[in-house]
């Protein structure tokens, strides 16, 4: 019988994958975006892609702490939790992004969108194997 890993290794291990589907959004993301928004994109990119990544890490937060929860209210509540903080996590950088004017809006909001849909797979998959 193999022993659970700890609910601290497993949202690390979360937290490679959400890096790594990031990283490979963009990767796939960056000529489409440099073709079609110029150079001005690319920053707007990135900032879009880390905005999905950090509000991805506050979601699994809750989840991470209830995974040793024996009750299944619990577990729904973390998880409710979870969509939660992710959308008000990603809302607030993403206006915080867009008001610094820092960045291209077009290129900044579709990449906010991207990276909450890729990384919205990985938080899934790290709710339903948690529980």
């Amino acid at each position: 019988m193999t022993q659970a890993r700890p609910p601290a290794a497993e949202y690390l291990r979360f937290l490679a994958w959400a890096v790594t589907a990031t990283v490979i959004a963009a990767l796939l993301g960056y000529v489409p975006t440099r073709r079609l928004g110029g150079e001005d994109a690319l920053p707007a990119m990135l900032a879009g892609c880390v905005v999905g990544l950090l509000a991805s890490a506050a979601g699994g937060v809750p989840v991470a702490l209830a995974r040793r929860a024996a009750a299944p209210t619990a577990r729904l509540q973390a998880m409710m939790a979870a969509m939660g903080l992710r959308f008000a996590v990603v809302l607030a950088l993403g206006v915080a992004a867009l008001l610094s004017g820092a960045f291209a809006r077009t290129p900044l909001l579709m990449w906010v969108a991207i990276s909450y849909v890729v990384l919205l797979v990985v938080d899934t998959w790290y709710a339903m194997k948690g529980f």
